[in-house]
């Protein structure tokens, strides 16, 4: 995608409530041991209300941890990652289609 903003910002969200961005470094050990850390934190099936109605409380659980959106400075018209960090994006309840939002805003 070719952006004209030089300085600005860029925000990325998702508009799902069982998904969720996450900037952090792109090693399989490290995805792995967040999966787990969520899946310990929120594990399937622990009795949650909003299981009565589609059994999926732990997805939305696990999105609320993460959250919905990221910030990300532009400048010299490229984004500001450190030299580890990428963008993800996190299914909780999936595979299903997604949107994802990318919005520039110019400084």
């Amino acid at each position: 995608m070719k952006c004209e903003i030089i300085e600005g910002i860029c925000l990325i969200s998702t508009r799902h409530t069982t998904a969720g961005i996450i900037i952090n470094e792109n090693e399989s050990g490290l995805k792995e041991d967040i999966l787990d850390l969520l899946n310990k934190l929120v594990p399937a099936g622990a009795g949650y209300r909003h299981d009565r109605i589609d059994n999926n409380a732990d997805s939305h659980l696990k999105a609320v941890l993460i959250g919905a959106s990221e910030a990300l400075p532009v400048s010299a018209g490229k984004l500001e990652l450190g030299t580890w960090q990428r963008i993800f994006f996190a299914e909780m309840d999936g595979p299903r289609s997604r949107t994802v939002n990318v919005t520039l805003l110019k400084a």
